[in-house]
């Protein structure tokens, strides 16, 4: 599972599992082109760019930004082989009735239109380069509905749906599409919130990552549209 010459685009880089991701690339190595909000973070998380690491801030709402990102990378790297799609954002709280504007917007851009944007960029330019790996990331809870999670299971149905749809416009341009279902992750955030709950339960991000790379990986090149659960180890 060498990516030795190949170019990773991973958003998100410096949430915990964006760190967790790039550090495999990285070990297995990759090119990473880490794409978050701040450069500061940026900095604070990776340290200085490298010839292996570039460092991409960029607010992937805006479209413009999304497409910087795709051509700053090619100009670099000359090509981009694989894109992790781990930007997103978590709210529950509201039942549907009761949920603001702000609120399913906020979903939806963060879990899809990030998504969106950077796949507009990409696409063109794995097309033209013969092939490619994207790799998406939905939720188990997204598989049905649940109270007071709405907007955020419909935005993380959604990146399901777009995954499938994707597949099947892009297998014949040898553009593999597909997406993991995470259920809880264990991170320090979740640890604080949840103190009651056993995160023995729970997701590593280390095993998540895995997963991603495998899925960006020649070994899974006959894996078009599937959305993987990826639901601990007990």
């Amino acid at each position: 599972m060498s990516f030795a010459n190949k170019t990773v685009v991973i958003t998100g880089a410096t949430g915990n599992l964006g760190r967790a991701v790039a550090r495999l690339f990285m070990d297995q190595d990759a090119r990473v082109v880490l794409v978050d909000l701040h450069k500061d973070a940026l900095l604070e998380t990776f340290g200085m760019e490298t010839a292996q690491l570039m460092l991409a801030p960029a607010n992937l709402l805006e479209p413009e930004n999304a497409s910087g990102v795709i051509e700053a990378a090619v100009e670099r790297y000359q090509r981009v082989d694989v894109l992790c799609n781990l930007a997103g954002g978590f709210h529950m709280g509201e039942a549907v009735h009761e949920t603001s504007a702000a609120n399913w917007n906020g979903m939806f851009d963060m879990n899809v239109r990030t998504l969106l944007n950077i796949t507009h960029a990409v696409v063109p330019h794995m097309v033209g380069m013969g092939g490619g790996k994207i790799v998406n990331v939905s939720a188990y809870s997204a598989q049905k509905g649940a109270a007071r999670m709405g907007a955020y299971i419909a935005s993380k149905s959604a990146v399901m749906r777009l995954t499938e749809s994707m597949a099947a416009e892009l297998r014949d341009k040898n553009i593999n599409v597909n997406c993991v279902l995470p259920t809880i992750l264990d991170t320090p955030q979740n640890r604080a919130a949840m103190p009651d709950a056993d995160p023995a339960c729970w997701v590593a991000p280390h095993d998540l990552a895995s997963v991603i790379r495998f899925l960006a990986s020649d070994d899974a090149r006959a894996v078009h549209g599937a959305s993987l659960p990826v639901t601990g180890l007990s």
